[in-house]
């Protein structure tokens, strides 16, 4: 043996091995669902990586976990003939940050033990979760097709030692040494019925000692698993519990899955597939480039943990696992990106993804707008994404709207549509609250014609490629002129409309030449009733609440449109105008009419000091002349 050498753990690694031992105490047992797990992985490594390099296996190809205790050590043994580790591999592995995830799972701790103990696994830091049941664990490893044994051992509190070891069988054993309060892990019988529990599902044996005629170990093992491959089995043949248990040891969950599907396909295309809809979002479901996808395998051998390439990014949520018979044994990364028959599994799995979805909407609405409250957003991206699919995906959509505080769907808002609209009318807006009181929707209102109210912030992103749905277009209140009159006709309204148009002729050209640059125009609108003001875009021109988001990503030197300024013919506020000789008093309040306007929409002003300015100027102003009306009527 060399010398041992001693080494630190990085600050992130310390303060969760800390959390393990001090606090994650609820849910002790899933220390060996995670080690077992690993042993797994290790041994679905070495398979793919034997598909190059036959002699990898060549000195015990019956790959295999094993599990034991001793009584008189107080220790709990695991150990596999996988992969195994190298000495730099250990470092990576178990000393440091960049395997572990230990950061993010530290920063999603809720303080409630059991949800925080289910969090193991999911982050990669199956590992370290001996720590909860061992004052003390050895490692002791060597990697496939090399000599070099190595030794990695710990108590937890800071500090780990490494030293180079006699060689050893190929793969990786995990000896725990028990804390005085966990001798419960010491009965074989607990520990069969935590593998039974968890690891059922594991494509590999996972084997202990039978017991002799006096109830002692004996030098005899046997199987304590199924050790077959859930998928490959009948659907009538699982349990709705060997499902749940199978999902939660592939995806590291702690709570049951909302529904699955299992499909064996023959013909053009030979794959199974198992996948699952989760009832929470993982850690990085908005890191578009975060590992996601499916568990890979070919003819049952394991091929990639994280298959991109078999899930669109949309359904990034979607997890299970995908078991081909027609892709070669040698797949790669490259191939699959350039392969015909990823190509149509993706398209295949896409479709099963969404029939389950669709399910789900159709079975339970109540479960399903928790769903779609958790996942609705990146379920959106589908709609720019994929085009072939983009009104089945909008179909799934829930959206806000002016007809009530539920939901709705675009069919349901096509069903209540008035004789003669022939259109789906929407806003965008910051929030519900900006665009429930958004003065864009206020003739629309009146007339009672319903608006989607759209606050996600991929919604303008999505509406600017959904542009129809079910031949009905698509189009925003907030964009070129209120075609309110197609929808509702009234004859006296136009007769008015025409008269107003003709008594504020002056005023409105007076407003553009105060506001200048600001605006593109100033003309009256019909969609106001209430409000004095707002800003609207021309029919092609972009968005405001677009352009908005652009620069809070820093988009700030995008060329934008300029808006127009509709005003309101009924409000106070334009014939208080129109009676304004003076252009200080004149231009003031054009301006101000103007930055309600870019408030209301829930935009920020370029200069609020100015604003306040202005605003005290006509408050002081308005409160003098009503004094010196009230002293000239007591007079």
């Amino acid at each position: 043996m060399s010398e041992t050498q001693s080494f630190e753990f990085q600050t992130e690694v310390k303060q969760l091995l800390h959390l393990m031992i001090h606090s994650l105490y609820s849910n002790p047992e899933i220390f060996l669902r995670e080690l077992v797990s690993n042993a797994s992985d290790a041994a679905d490594k070495l398979r793919y990586e034997a598909l190059t390099d036959d002699a990898l296996l060549a000195e015990d190809p019956e790959l295999r976990i094993e599990i034991e205790t001793s009584s008189e050590q107080r220790t709990v043994t695991i150990r596999d003939n996988g992969v195994g580790m190298s000495r730099d591999e250990v470092i990576e592995n178990l000393g440091t940050i960049a395997r572990s995830g230990t950061r993010n799972f530290l920063e999603k701790l809720s303080g409630d033990q059991q949800r925080d103990s289910g969090l193991i696994g999911q982050f990669g830091v199956g590992f370290y979760s001996a720590f909860i049941v061992a004052d003390r664990v050895t490692v002791n490893t060597r990697r496939a097709g090399t000599d070099e044994a190595v030794r990695w051992t710990s108590d937890g509190e800071g500090r780990y030692t490494m030293a180079e070891i006699d060689s050893r069988p190929r793969g990786t054993e995990i000896i725990l040494h028990l804390r005085d309060d966990q001798d419960e892990f010491l009965e074989p019988m607990r520990l069969r019925h935590i593998v039974k529990r968890y690891s059922d599902h594991i494509a590999l044996p996972v084997r202990m000692r039978k017991n002799d005629d006096e109830g002692k170990p004996s030098d005899e093992w046997e199987t304590v698993n199924t050790a077959s491959a859930l998928w490959t089995r009948p659907k009538s043949e699982i349990s709705d519990e060997e499902y749940t248990e199978f999902y939660k040891t592939v995806v590291h969950d702690f709570e049951d899955p909302l529904r699955w599907a299992h499909n064996r396909v023959e013909g053009n295309q030979d794959y199974t597939s198992l996948i699952y809809l989760p009832k929470r979002a993982p850690f990085d479901l908005w890191d578009r480039e975060s590992n996601h996808g499916l568990k890979l395998y070919v003819k049952r051998v394991f091929i990639m943990d994280d298959a991109k390439q078999l899930l669109p990014t949309w359904l990034r949520f979607v997890r299970g696992v995908v078991d081909s018979n027609d892709l070669p044994l040698n797949v790669s990364r490259e191939l699959l990106q350039s392969s015909r028959v990823v190509d149509k599994l993706r398209a295949a799995i896409t479709k099963r993804s969404l029939d389950l979805i669709e399910g789900l909407a159709k079975d339970d609405a109540e479960t399903y707008l928790e769903f779609w409250n958790t996942f609705g957003a990146v379920i959106k991206e589908g709609v720019v994404e994929e085009a072939a699919q983009r009104e089945r995906i909008a179909g799934l959509a829930r959206w806000h709207s002016t007809h009530g505080d539920a939901v709705t769907t675009l069919d349901a808002y096509i069903q209540r549509m008035p004789e003669g609209q022939d259109k789906i009318y929407y806003l965008t807006a910051e929030n519900l609250a900006t665009a429930k009181s958004s003065p864009h929707i206020e003739g629309f209102a009146k007339k009672n014609v319903e608006v989607l109210l759209l606050t996600d912030r991929v919604d303008e992103w999505v509406v600017g490629h959904l542009t129809e749905y079910k031949d009905k277009e698509l189009v925003s209140v907030a964009r070129g002129e209120a075609d309110l009159k197609s929808v509702v006709a009234d004859p006296k309204e136009e007769a008015e409309q025409a008269r107003l148009e003709t008594l504020y002729k002056d005023t409105v050209e007076r407003l553009g030449k105060s506001l200048g640059e600001d605006v593109e125009s100033v003309r009256l609108s019909q969609r106001l009733t209430e409000s004095p003001a707002c800003l609207v875009v021309g029919d092609n021109a972009m968005s405001r609440h677009l352009e908005q988001l652009l620069k809070q990503a820093g988009e700030a030197g995008m060329p934008g449109s300029k808006p127009i300024l509709e005003v309101n013919p009924a409000h106070p506020i334009l014939e208080h105008l129109k009676q304004l000789s003076t252009d200080t008093d004149f231009d003031d309040l054009a301006r101000m009419l103007y930055e309600q306007a870019v408030l209301a929409e829930g935009s920020q002003l370029t200069d609020p000091a100015a604003f306040v300015k202005r605003l005290n100027r006509w408050v002081f102003r308005e409160a003098a002349a009503s004094n010196d009306a009230t002293s000239q009527g007591a007079a």
